[in-house]
């Protein structure tokens, strides 16, 4: 039933009277009575007898389109068991709103007017439910005796993009064939990722079975449809997202279900897509924050599509042009195999990259430790310019000034009654507490006295002006959340654009400046330095080779992990190196943790009642929004899912009881504190 209480997660049996005996199937919606009110549900198996004596009868068939396939229901049941929630949640996720018009138009163009209910092969899973804990699996996938391409041909498969990587080419063997193949794969700088995740799609496709695709937005998506039409030809695809609409989604997802397509590419709407015959997940830059779900329990859409390939025992991709921790667990522990190319294809290909705060740029330029445009930046974009080639200036935030620091020594600027940030409302304004909102007029630097302030980070638009009157007559253009733009001319330009918005230019840019980049690694947040390691690749990807000219500057010290990394082109090295770290720490994905968070009095009431496995750590509280108060408990990996099975009961016990003030579960929370 579609009641989202913890005590009522199981499935209950009802009769179906002889009226709706043929429309009453598997995967279909039905409502029914519950507790005196008329409730909506999934029909998920007809029985012959029940080992209930008394049982009430179905209301309504609300459709007779099966649109919940076995395959769904069985990861929507692990997914709700790995993060402590309840299948209804899932399933509100993974089935999108019915829209009686785009049904009955997909309906009538399939065969019988239902989906078909091929499934693929299953296979074992993990003891969480979760391939990372090393697991590794044991067997091929089952042969398909009508496997074969769909109508319209067999889709081409082209390897020579995957030829930098000396594991490529047997990769897209193993995804023809049908084999399990798990992959980490790190994007070369200039790569067209979309070309190469079409290309393994169109792989999976010539060898008779579907794929699943999921990037972090729209801009992302756009680029990879154009190049799967290119490859497959139109029509072989859908696109699967919340952006679309109601109906354009729905439409989607009954076209996938009925079997008409067997490729979706979407958004984290998309991972769960109902693909018959699925033989591949794939995810691009999975620690982009937007592939985490906003709404209980909370899935991230790499951990769903990873336990979707191993429940099916298919093959899975991760790729992106930085590696996150989570990825390297799956190399170091043996579920994935990486694909990364050899270094000296890596050298070639990578743009100059140069830090500003190494010993010998200050020797040359002792400003250039506080200034926030040193002097090989700005000479590095004017070269770019006068070569006629865009410059690309990647600022962290948007806006004007968010906060500001000592103009002197570049301490953060604190409230004097609170210790809370301060900001300025404009550039010359009076700084102002953003937490108490006194004004500080009389503000004197705690560290070194001083009482000049500078802004702490320049915003988007305040930097396109500085650097519009730095450099007269050349165009200036922005990207951000007003408008982001997807392309570029080759010509002399700035973009200035906030992580993520960065456009791809024609030919690449000549040069790319990052500015601001502590704004990123000082961060109080455990994935500080490979967040900001990961947005400067993405923007450094973007640049010309080296050899043609391309040049990356990072407003850093070079002497950082995460500049280094970002110097050698290597995040599987830093990503190595961040995992050790957790390891030894005990914080995710090295261990699993869960945060329980709610008034002081509900989140003790509930660990009281959770039956928590022997090893478990209680940490806590810690501050939590408006007032409430956070727990954490960790567990080692393999004790995850008794952790997990631990709060979901004490959850449903505070159910039954019917206790007023909620508390919010959250498996492996991106932010822990």
């Amino acid at each position: 039933m579609d009641v989202p209480l913890p005590h009522l997660d199981r499935p209950f049996d009802y009769l179906v009277p002889e009226a709706l005996d043929a429309d009453a199937r598997p995967g279909v919606r039905v409502k029914v009575r519950f507790a005196g009110q008329l409730v909506d549900g999934w029909l998920l198996e007809r029985a012959e007898s029940s080992a209930h004596p008394k049982l009430a009868y179905l209301e309504k068939v609300v459709s007779p389109v099966p649109v919940l396939s076995p395959e769904v229901a069985r990861l929507a049941r692990a997914v709700a068991d790995r993060y402590a929630g309840s299948l209804a949640d899932v399933l509100r996720l993974a089935v999108p709103p019915r829209h009686a018009r785009a049904e009955k138009a997909v309906t009538a163009a399939a065969p019988d007017g239902s989906p078909t209910d091929g499934t693929g092969p299953t296979g074992s899973t993990a003891p969480d439910g979760s391939p990372a804990d090393g697991t590794a699996p044991d067997g091929g996938a089952a042969e398909d005796a009508d496997a074969g391409a769909r109508p319209g041909g067999r889709a081409e498969v082209d390897p020579r993009g995957w030829r930098d990587y000396p594991a490529g080419p047997a990769l897209l063997r193993a995804f023809t064939d049908g084999k399990p193949a798990r992959a980490v794969w790190s994007a070369l700088p200039g790569e067209d990722w979309a070309d190469r995740y079409a290309d393994a799609v169109a792989a999976t496709v010539a060898g008779g079975r579907g794929a699943v695709v999921v990037v972090a937005d729209a801009r992302d998506l756009d680029r990879l449809d154009a190049a799967l039409t290119a490859v497959l030809g139109a029509g072989r695809h859908v696109r699967l997202t919340a952006a679309d609409g109601p109906a354009r989604r729905y439409r989607a997802f009954l076209t996938a279900r009925t079997g008409e397509v067997d490729v979706v590419i979407g958004t984290r709407a998309a991972m769960f897509a109902p693909v018959r015959r699925l033989g591949l997940v794939a995810i691009w830059d999975d620690g982009d924050d937007l592939h985490a779900e906003p709404r209980a329990p909370y899935p991230h859409a790499r951990d769903v599509l990873l336990t979707r390939a191993q429940l099916g025992d298919i093959a899975a991709l991760v790729g992106g042009y930085a590696r996150t921790a989570e990825a390297q667990l799956l190399v170091e522990t043996g579920w994935a195999r990486e694909v990364v190319a050899d270094r000296a294809v890596v050298r070639a290909r990578t743009p100059a990259l140069a830090p500003t705060g190494d010993d010998p740029q200050l020797a040359r330029d002792p400003g250039a430790a506080s200034a926030r445009l040193p002097s090989l930046a700005w000479t590095t974009a004017r070269d770019a310019l006068r070569a006629d080639l865009p410059v690309l200036v990647q600022v962290p935030r948007r806006g004007y000034v968010p906060s500001v620091a000592c103009a002197d020594c570049r301490a953060p600027a604190r409230c004097p009654h609170c210790a809370g940030p301060l900001s300025l409302p404009s550039a010359q304004g009076t700084p102002a507490c953003r937490w108490c909102g006194r004004v500080a007029a009389a503000y004197a630097c705690p560290e070194c006295g001083g009482r000049r302030l500078r802004a702490s980070v320049t915003g988007a638009r305040r930097t396109a002006e500085e650097l519009g009157r730095a450099f007269p007559g050349v165009p200036v253009r922005t990207s951000g959340r007003e408008e982001v733009l997807a392309s570029v001319p080759g010509g002399a330009g700035l973009v200035i654009a906030t992580p993520g918005a960065e456009p791809v230019a024609e030919g690449g840019y000549g040069a790319v400046l990052l500015l601001d980049s502590w704004a990123l690694l000082t961060r109080a947040d455990l994935r500080a330095g490979e967040e900001a390691l990961r947005r400067w690749m993405a923007a450094a990807a973007l640049a010309r080779p080296g050899t043609a000219g391309g040049r990356v500057v990072v407003v850093a010290d070079g002497a950082l992990a995460p500049v280094q990394a970002l110097l050698r082109w290597d995040s599987a090295w830093f990503a190595a190196r961040e995992l050790a770290e957790r390891r030894e720490l005990g914080f995710p994905p090295a261990v699993r943790m869960a945060s329980v968070t709610g008034a002081a009095e509900a989140v003790a009431d509930l660990l009281a009642g959770a039956r928590l496995p022997g090893d478990a750590e209680v940490l806590g509280p810690v501050p939590a929004d408006e007032g409430r108060e956070r727990m954490l408990v960790r567990v080692p990996r393999s004790r995850a899912a008794a952790m997990a099975e631990a709060l979901h009961a004490a959850a449903g016990q505070r159910s039954a009881r019917k206790a007023a003030d909620p508390v919010r579960l959250q498996v492996d929370p991106l932010t822990l504190f």
